[in-house]
């Protein structure tokens, strides 16, 4: 019985000193001159979507739910906003070359038709992020159209 306690213990220390190591956050409130909506013309309804659905994990600004703050899930958090900028950062997408935005827009098209984005642990602690049809349909046919036009504007 003094075993467990002393486990018990030691847990409740640990849990409370990783407390004091935080992960790094990411927020940059300025809108960055490369974001993807100063290098494509975004609708004011498909950039709602994109804001509610992508930008948390894939912009240079994160807002962060509550639980963020409670390690080891904040840990787990940056890592993976981490690596959903290192795929794709919708405020670095200006300086992607066409070749590389023209790929990014296929890929998300793919991921959204695939349903694999957003992802199911993110859809499911974040209401706004789960796309209905029409949502679904009114990004693809932007990804379209941003894909026609891409080539001209650069």
């Amino acid at each position: 019985m003094k075993l467990s306690r002393y486990i018990l213990l030691a847990t409740g220390i640990i849990f409370v000193a990783i407390q004091f190591i935080r992960s790094e956050r990411n927020k940059n409130e300025q809108l960055s001159p490369t974001d993807i909506t100063k290098t494509l013309t975004v609708p004011d309804s498909v950039l709602v979507i994109l804001k509610n659905a992508c930008y948390d994990c894939h912009s240079n600004n994160t807002d962060y739910p509550w639980y963020s703050n409670i390690e080891p899930i904040g840990w787990l958090l940056a890592r993976h906003i981490t690596h959903g900028k290192d795929e794709l950062n919708y405020s670095e997408f200006g300086t992607y070359a066409t070749r590389k935005q023209l790929s990014k827009l296929g890929e998300i098209e793919d991921v959204i038709n695939d349903d694999i984005m957003p992802l199911p642990s993110y859809r499911l602690m974040h209401k706004k992020a789960r796309l209905e049809k029409n949502e679904k349909a009114l990004l693809i046919n932007w990804l379209h159209y941003s894909k026609e036009s891409l080539p001209a504007t650069n």
